[in-house]
């Protein structure tokens, strides 16, 4: 393949008269303020992380705007790969704290979404001291967040409109009556568990302890949610160790449920689920835990004749 040639003079931009061969040149750190604002409002946010950041001392400065700052959402790259090991790492959680922490103090209040996973107290802290108009908290597979933290989230994010604490496994049904005490305006909420019927999915990525971890008294969180969510039109409690009785309790205390998920919630059976839907007169979704007995079973020794028939759980990547 035949080369270029080398530039000659007259080819190179002459930055003086700010012209070339093909037009007039552009120095794009000398673009006002607003308009960097107005481009870097069209860059996604991976790109303003990885690139639009790292030009200069302007650039950095446009994207630390409020305006581009009000939606913190890692979610989607967290969805579009697979979970690695490394993600539940101190080092890793450090970054995403860090990340986090930054888009808190660039916001200056402004801050009404946030979707990550792996953060930490340390952060979320902040979260409720300078976030009083967040209305979508996601912290998904963060094994440090505690009940200590949500107390505060609870009284400095009052007008949470949607909560995912799916597992988040230091944290307990005490958190989730505080929630459904401040937070009057929660329609969504998702308390989901990893697969414990066969965690063979997790080895080897989450740690084991986390995975022994598992929250054991699903009636408690039912009662949490069936006595301060009442105001719930999505409800997802897959993996759930709940049984008939804390399932009344969410029927009968979110009547205006829309959205129930029971995958995997090995507890209650067809006619307990059947019971709670007749109450449920706005529901238009219902998953259920359904069961069945693959051939592979006579196979198998370590789970027994039952396998859950669940929808992989989602562990992706977001690279930093």
């Amino acid at each position: 393949m035949a080369q270029a040639p080398p530039p000659t003079e007259g080819k190179m931009d002459d930055k003086e008269g700010g012209t070339s061969e093909s037009g007039p040149s552009h120095d794009w750190g000398d673009l006002t303020h607003e308009c960097l604002v107005n481009i870097l409002s069209r860059v996604s946010l991976e790109d303003r992380w990885r690139g639009a950041m790292l030009v200069c001392k302007s650039w950095l400065h446009a994207c630390k705007e409020p305006c581009l700052n009000s939606v913190f959402d890692l979610e989607t790259h967290f969805g579009s790969s697979t979970e690695l090991p490394r993600y539940w790492t101190p080092e890793f959680q450090r970054k995403i704290d860090a990340m986090l922490l930054s888009v808190v103090a660039w916001s200056d209040g402004s801050l009404t979404e946030i979707r990550v996973r792996h953060c930490s107290n340390r952060s979320l802290s902040l979260v409720a001291e300078r976030c009083p108009n967040l209305q979508v908290l996601s912290i998904k597979s963060s094994p440090h967040v505690t009940d200590e933290v949500i107390a505060k989230i609870a009284s400095g994010c009052p007008n949470l409109r949607e909560l995912d604490i799916s597992y988040c496994y230091e944290i307990s049904h005490e958190s989730m009556a505080l929630i459904g005490r401040h937070c009057l305006k929660l329609q969504v909420f998702r308390r989901n568990l990893m697969n414990w019927l066969d965690p063979s999915q997790h080895v080897g990525i989450v740690p084991g302890e986390y995975l022994d971890a598992c929250p054991q008294d699903g009636d408690a969180d039912a009662t949490a949610i069936g006595k301060f969510m009442p105001h719930l039109l999505h409800l997802e409690l897959r993996f759930s160790k709940l049984t008939a009785e804390g399932l009344v309790l969410i029927s009968e205390g979110c009547s205006d449920l829309e959205y129930l998920d029971l995958s995997g919630c090995a507890n209650v059976t067809s006619r307990d689920i059947a019971n709670a839907a007749s109450s449920l007169k706005n529901l238009k979704t219902m998953k259920k835990p359904n069961f069945y007995i693959p051939r592979s079973v006579f196979h198998t020794e370590r789970y027994g004749h039952w396998r859950l028939y669940d929808e992989r759980f989602q562990t992706d990547v977001f690279r930093i």
